[in-house]
């Protein structure tokens, strides 16, 4: 098997270790990237990729175009060491008969882990009792948040907008608490849910009955901006809301409109746009934690994603199931 890595140095030196690499060149003929940039990367598009039949592709990869792939004859599999590959390829790719799949599980573990640690230091106050010690004060001062702002996982109801890979990853970390957990995903039926371990709800039901809402959707045209000004009026005192997928799901005004009446708190890893200006409001509200998209892997964390993609090249050439493939339907609803 030939296989072509076609994503820069940087991108390939973070996801991928030296056994990883050696296990598929015991077998296989392998073609290591040098460029260190999209621009670099488009020179190499030519060295090998006629014998091609794997190509991986990850961060950095710029478009692959109908030109450039009808250079790639042999062309059998795409492994997208990364997420979404909806950036990178035609929208008619799939005519080519050529199977993709992504990393996009292997992204979910850190993502997930990330809103489960801000499920637990939301629901117990840690950054707001922080700012109060820090200010100088103790449990006993008047400025104390108040017990009614630290609590603990039993009994609460966790609400998840969106059963995608992380959706389902937390869905997964949730069952070692004693929590209500409630989806709001139009593609996931009541059974489905049910065997996520969750109830369906509407986006409504979901909004006024949560602790925390945590949301875990795709950017599309019919989801952004679906969290608005009367969904968030609707959250109880006190509720907490986390966004670690994308940052247009959030009408970002009335977001900063509700924040100001004091009566929730926001954990943002993504914003629209991104990153805000240096002077919008995010930055400096005191129920707001701001975070610099860093919900998934960036370090180690990295070495599952080229653990993932040798995986399903592995697969592939044993012919058995690819668990991450993405098929022409699934491609119309990633983020």
């Amino acid at each position: 098997m030939n296989i072509k890595f076609y994503l820069p140095r940087g991108s390939f030196d973070r996801c991928f270790a030296t056994g990883q690499i050696d296990r598929l060149a015991a077998a296989h003929h392998v073609v290591l990237p040098k460029a260190v940039n999209g621009g670099e990367l488009l020179n190499e598009w030519v060295n090998d990729v006629a014998a091609a039949q794997v190509l991986v592709t990850g961060w950095g990869t710029p478009p692959l175009t109908h030109a450039m792939l009808d250079q790639a004859e042999r062309l059998q599999l795409i492994v997208h060491a990364a997420g979404s590959v909806k950036a990178m390829l035609p929208a008619d790719f799939w005519d080519r008969g050529v199977r993709v799949t992504s990393c996009r599980q292997a992204l979910a573990v850190a993502v997930a882990e990330t809103a489960l640690g801000l499920i637990l230091v939301g629901l117990k106050g840690v950054f707001p009792a922080a700012k109060c010690t820090a200010a100088g004060h103790w449990r006993t001062d008047p400025q104390w948040i108040g017990d009614r702002c630290v609590r603990e996982m039993h009994g609460m109801t966790i609400g998840l907008v969106g059963a995608s890979s992380v959706g389902r990853e937390l869905l997964r970390l949730l069952r070692a608490f004693s929590v209500q957990v409630q989806i709001y995903d139009p593609y996931v039926s009541e059974a489905q849910a049910q065997a996520l371990g969750a109830r369906k709800v509407e986006l409504d039901d979901l909004m006024a009955t949560s602790d925390v809402v945590t949301l875990h959707a795709a950017d599309l045209p019919e989801t952004r901006g679906m969290i608005g000004g009367r969904q968030l009026a609707m959250m109880k005192d006190q509720a907490i809301l986390i966004n670690t997928a994308r940052g247009a799901l959030i009408d970002q005004p009335a977001l900063v409109d509700e924040l100001r009446k004091g009566r929730l708190f926001a954990f943002l890893d993504v914003t629209s746009p991104e990153p805000p200006a240096a002077d919008h409001p995010l930055r400096t509200l005191p129920n707001v934690v701001l975070t610099p998209h860093i919900a998934g892997p960036m370090s180690n964390g990295c070495r599952l994603i080229g653990e993932a993609a040798v995986g399903q090249i592995e697969a592939f050439v044993r012919g058995v199931e690819l668990n991450s493939e993405i098929t022409r339907e699934a491609y119309a609803i990633l983020a």
